[in-house]
């Protein structure tokens, strides 16, 4: 028998994008701070990073799940409230990112699908979830932004927006859920150690072969920020935090065309 069987009711945390990363790092923030789990993600690995994190002393559900479908999203909301617990945090961290050039060499469909998972499955997950929590007085929601929100990005450029989306968003229906009970905090770390350049094949430019940050450091201080109501937290190294202070006063072309000097094709060659 698993001993947490037999351990008090804790409060329920979803994590989505859960099978590493980020997402991983999160959902073990909370494990350790007390939180049983549901995580999520597309892909097999959720099953062993479930495993880990049972380790911490949590419960933990898995759900492999793709929430770049409606119907996906749908799932995962109802694997979350089948037990009856209310969700007190849910972690809407999935995502994926497409580099290369728009017009000339990209994908659509990746394009699209990514606008999908980034995008619209976090307005659905949220919409659902932050209507409980009003109901009931109390709730927190994490979305896992970027700096890549405060510029324009050329050669990722649906994924910039994507994350522009996020964070405007994200402090959207925080100021509209003031005195609810309910907080609404963005996290937005910048290049971060996981499998994100890889997959969104950018290996070859400046920013995916330049120095990242730890997806640890990054989760914790996303969930320092969120379990203290925060709007928002740029996660990471000082320069990020310098990236995301410049961004408020430079112009959008100047911005575009730092951001092209750190993305564009064989720029890390």
């Amino acid at each position: 028998m698993d001993p947490t069987d037999t351990a008090p009711a804790r409060p329920l945390a979803v994590v989505t994008g859960a099978s590493s990363g980020i997402g991983y790092e999160l959902a073990g923030q909370f494990a350790r701070n007390g939180f049983d789990l549901l995580v999520a993600a597309e892909d097999e690995e959720i099953a062993p990073a479930a495993r880990a994190l049972r380790k911490l002393g949590a419960r933990v559900e898995e759900l492999r799940v793709d929430l770049a479908d409606y119907d996906g999203v749908e799932r995962l909301y109802g694997a979350a409230t089948a037990a009856g617990r209310p969700v007190e945090a849910v972690a809407i961290n999935a995502g994926i990112g497409v580099g290369g050039d728009f017009a000339r060499e990209t994908d659509l469909r990746a394009e699209l699908r990514l606008i999908d998972l980034n995008v619209t499955s976090a307005v659905h997950l949220a919409k659902r979830m932050s209507r409980d929590m009003a109901g009931r007085g109390r709730g927190r929601i994490l979305f896992t932004s970027s700096v890549a929100a405060t510029m324009p990005g050329p050669f990722q450029a649906v994924y910039s927006a994507s994350k522009a989306f996020l964070l405007s968003f994200a402090e959207a229906i925080r100021e509209e859920l003031k005195g609810t009970g309910v907080t609404v905090t963005a996290l937005m770390p910048g290049p971060t150690e996981t499998e994100f350049f890889e997959r969104a094949g950018m290996q070859d430019t400046r920013i995916g072969a330049g120095p990242k940050d730890d997806p640890a450091e990054v989760a914790r201080a996303g969930f320092e920020a969120l379990m203290a109501g925060k709007d928002h937290v740029v996660a990471g190294s000082v320069k990020n935090k310098l990236m995301a202070g410049a961004a408020k006063v430079a112009p959008e072309a100047a911005k575009a065309a730092a951001h092209r000097r750190l993305s564009e094709p064989g720029s890390g060659t």
